[in-house]
């Protein structure tokens, strides 16, 4: 298992992944390697900012599974390039909270305390005493875009110093809200209202350019702004033309639309504190972080559960316990089912019944899929990227659940829509996690689900059995296991063969020759 640490973290971060003797890790900082050569071979790679993870860079990486970002931003992580290539995302959301809001509300009182600018007027040898005047925070109205960690540390700090916090947050329950004595408003009532706006909600397409010119101009003249949340949040463009008018009055500015700025006007303005990035470092903040991110990682590779993740769902530890039996199972049936068909596939159906219904089925979902896909695409499919594919495709998926079922419990059904047709596999977890085919096509059939299966369907006439075991002693096929089932109301029958070695092509022609039998297939699971 190879580590790659692309960017600087605290000594006791790399301890942390060193602690298992048989993983490489490699500190890039420390080393001064090419991360493009280097991610090559590696199985998980540890980011913060500097570091550009493009589609580019994840070509070059061809075992690589995991990143992780010792932060909350991934602006840095081509999202969609690594879901596509099956990658894990996972952040530290919440590890640097306490940093970003303690310098929001230094941007806050910088701005109503003009400390830098008189510094360097002093410093400049100048005594300007009454041009430096400032307003004080209290009794005035804070208005915060996001109310998440962030922006709830935020309110607390401002509410120390006797301000009004209103909000707006469409995630966040009024109750909430209530408790931490912040007011929710639609967004312009807040942006009408507030004597300050400090933003703390995440980067979307609905966000993008959030404080624009239309926006601007339904605040209060002389409105004081802070961002330390997302450049992309800011038209930096309408930013600068409201400051030069003078209907906002200062604006603290931490993170930009491009990093750094391209345009220096906006930086350069008298009225603007610029700080570059920084909200998140402090020593505090990135031991924090950077020691969040080693342990998930470790705790991924190590065992498979999923915290923080940003491209799927998380799993703890203990939910990854109960559920890595049912993703084995799911894989297993979604492998099996894909090769009852040649036909295209349309739909993929999963049914979770008894206590298996209750669980977050996601990973589960993903297995199925990537059972299935695996026997049709080319592509490297994994449980981060199965979904994406099956989208890509067409493929609708359809999930159904019930507590109880009338002979199973705690099962896994997956069904397949063709042309003109449709395949069923039903299976479980039997004892000491052994897996079971349960049903085929509706028919009740029990059988091991592992290796190599000889499916066929047959008349249900004496003697079947006997000349389909003939036939494989004949060719030293050993038979592991032969289960049968009949189907209700029909002169048919089903059986599934469980044989050490894979079926010839034509072991299966002479199967297929044998008067009774109508349909047979070699089914392989892996």
């Amino acid at each position: 298992m190879k580590i790659l640490v692309a960017d600087s973290v605290p000594d006791n971060v790399i301890a942390i992944l060193k602690a298992d003797p048989s993983w490489e890790v490699v500190n890039l900082p420390k080393t001064k390697g090419n991360v493009a050569e280097e991610i090559r071979d590696a199985d998980a790679l540890l980011v913060r900012s500097a570091t550009k993870v493009t589609a580019e860079l994840l070509e070059k990486a061809s075992r690589l599974v995991a990143i992780g970002r010792a932060g909350v931003g991934v602006d840095n992580i081509d999202l969609d390039a690594a879901t596509r290539k099956g990658v894990l995302v996972m952040n530290t959301p919440g590890g640097n909270a306490i940093s970003v809001a303690e310098h929001t509300m230094t941007m806050l009182l910088a701005m109503a305390h003009p400390v830098s600018q008189a510094d360097a007027s002093m410093k400049a040898g100048k005594w300007e005493k009454k041009k430096f005047t400032g307003s004080e925070l209290r009794d005035k109205t804070l208005g915060l875009i996001g109310l998440g960690t962030i922006g709830t540390e935020v309110a607390r700090l401002a509410q120390a110093h006797k301000m009004t916090v209103v909000a707006f947050d469409p995630y966040v329950s009024k109750v909430l809200a209530t408790e931490q004595n912040i007011r929710l408003l639609p967004l312009e009532e807040v942006l009408k209202t507030a004597d300050f706006i400090s933003l703390h909600c995440s980067l979307t397409p609905e966000t993008t350019h959030l404080i624009n010119a239309k926006n601007l101009s339904l605040t209060k003249t002389g409105v004081r702004i802070v961002n330390c949340a997302r450049g992309e949040l800011v038209d930096e463009a309408a930013l600068l033309a409201a400051l030069e008018s003078g209907h906002v009055a200062a604006a603290g500015l931490d993170v930009f639309e491009s990093e750094p700025p391209a345009d220096p006007r906006l930086v350069r303005h008298p009225n603007v504190i610029a700080t570059p990035h920084i909200a998140g470092s402090t020593e505090e903040a990135q031991n924090v972080v950077g020691t969040r991110i080693a342990e998930q990682l470790r705790n991924y590779l190590a065992t498979g559960a999923v915290k923080n993740a940003v491209n799927m769902p998380s799993v703890s530890p203990e939910e990854y316990k109960k559920l890595e039996p049912y993703i084995q199972l799911g894989e297993k049936l979604g492998t099996f089912v894909a090769q009852l068909t040649d036909q295209p596939i349309s739909e993929v159906s999963i049914s979770y019944d008894g206590g298996l219904a209750d669980l977050n089925t996601h990973l589960v979902k993903n297995a199925v899929l990537k059972g299935v896909l695996r026997q049709i695409l080319a592509e490297q499919i994994n449980l981060i990227n199965a979904g994406n594919f099956a989208t890509a495709r067409g493929i609708e998926v359809v999930e159904v659940r019930s507590g109880r079922r009338a002979k199973y419990t705690n099962s896994l059904g997956v069904a397949l829509r063709v042309d003109g047709d449709a395949v069923s596999v039903l299976g479980m977890i039997g004892l000491n996690n052994a897996l079971r085919i349960l049903g085929v096509n509706n028919i009740d059939i029990d059988a091991p689900l592992t290796g190599f299966l000889l499916l066929f369907r047959n008349q249900d006439v004496p003697g079947v059995i006997g000349r389909v075991g003939t036939l494989l002693g004949k060719h030293a096929i050993n038979i592991a296991n032969f289960a049968l089932g009949r189907i209700l109301n029909s002169d048919e029958a089903i059986g599934i063969v469980n044989v050490d070695h894979k079926v010839p092509p034509e072991v299966l022609a002479e199967l297929r020759a044998i008067q009774a039998v109508r349909q047979a297939r070699v089914i392989e699971i892996r």
